[in-house]
């Protein structure tokens, strides 16, 4: 049998997170964003698409 393959998804952080919600700080270091212009690639899970969702205005999604 043949796995699935997953979907991954790369986020880049391209906002500053300064003078942002603490929530929204906390969702960018939940994802591994620590600093501008830092990517990381994610497998594809409701969580992840839901944390996305919150913080779109301050990163930039593609797919991989």
């Amino acid at each position: 049998m043949a796995a699935k393959k997953e979907k991954k998804i790369k986020i880049t952080q391209t906002k500053s997170r300064i003078g942002y919600n603490v929530k929204q700080k906390l969702t960018l270091d939940a994802l591994g964003l620590r600093r501008m212009n830092q990517s990381v690639v994610k497998t594809v899970t409701p969580q992840i698409e839901g944390m996305v969702k919150k913080i779109q205005h301050l990163i930039s999604v593609e797919e991989v």
